[in-house]
């Protein structure tokens, strides 16, 4: 973490009806070109908090900036934010240049630069030859890489991801983690990204928020301080997986009985 955050989160609470809040009082911040986890149990309020920092979602209380200007919805002033969402929701009809053209088009970037910049980053992510294809004809991977394509074009100072992962098989997950890596080493962009994964975010992150319970609040941090490239299957990622879901199981809510305990 800098001295200087590029994402600053203060006090921050969210309420879907006014009443209820669903994330109190959390503070976070993430340097630039940081890669930050977010890992809680389910319904913690993980994506929620992505809501907002996206602009997506007004806070009940609380302040959130990214680069020194306040995220007031989806504004002209805001820094550029990529979001990679759990599907992939690309469009059916349209190919996967055409899906990326929309979000070049949204964002305002010149004409003259989209085809350079579909072409560079689906080279990146080793999908290039999909540009025209019709995403319904490529494997959940490959329609993944495709969004993740999708939010780097439009040379965005924050990417978000909301668990973009979970639901692959186990290889497939593996090696797009790996990948998501090498075009973050090779350009190396602000990201916050959400999981309920513990060794996902221990092999991704340079820092790991763990929030509590819903109402989301911040548990811990942990600095994830080992050396890259990481080994995913690495006897270190599992001590320190193992240690930090002994820490987690009573406030996550879990109560580890022994199997005498449970046979009585």
């Amino acid at each position: 973490m800098t001295s200087d955050p590029y994402i600053r989160v203060e006090d921050v609470a969210v309420s879907y009806d006014g009443r209820t809040e669903v994330v109190s009082g959390v503070d976070l911040t993430v340097g630039k070109g940081e890669f930050v986890a977010i890992l809680g149990p389910s319904g913690s309020g993980k994506s929620t908090l992505l809501h907002v920092l996206s602009g997506l979602l007004p806070p009940l209380r609380g302040h959130v900036e990214i680069g020194g200007r306040p995220v007031v919805g989806i504004s002209k002033g805001m820094p550029p934010v990529g979001y990679v969402f759990q599907d992939h929701r690309l469009l059916p009809w349209r190919t996967v240049g055409e899906n990326i053209e929309l979000v070049l088009a949204s964002a305002g970037v010149p004409r003259n630069e989209w085809d350079g910049r579909i072409n560079r980053y689906l080279e990146m992510l080793q999908i290039e030859r999909f540009r025209d294809t019709w995403p319904m004809r490529m494997s959940g991977g490959q329609r993944q890489r495709v969004s993740i394509a999708r939010a780097l074009a439009v040379h965005p100072a924050v990417v978000l991801m909301d668990e973009p992962f979970s639901t692959l098989d186990e290889v497939t997950g593996r090696l797009m983690r790996q990948q998501l890596l090498d075009v973050w080493d090779a350009n190396p962009q602000t990201i916050v990204f959400v999981t309920h994964s513990i060794r996902e975010a221990f092999f991704l992150a340079d820092r790991i928020v763990v929030l509590t319970q819903g109402p989301a609040r911040v548990l811990r941090e942990v600095v994830v301080d080992i050396p890259r490239p990481r080994r995913y299957e690495s006897p270190e990622l599992t001590e320190r997986e193992s240690a930090l879901v002994d820490e987690v199981m009573e406030p996550w809510g879990y109560v580890h009985r022994s199997s005498a305990e449970s046979r009585s």
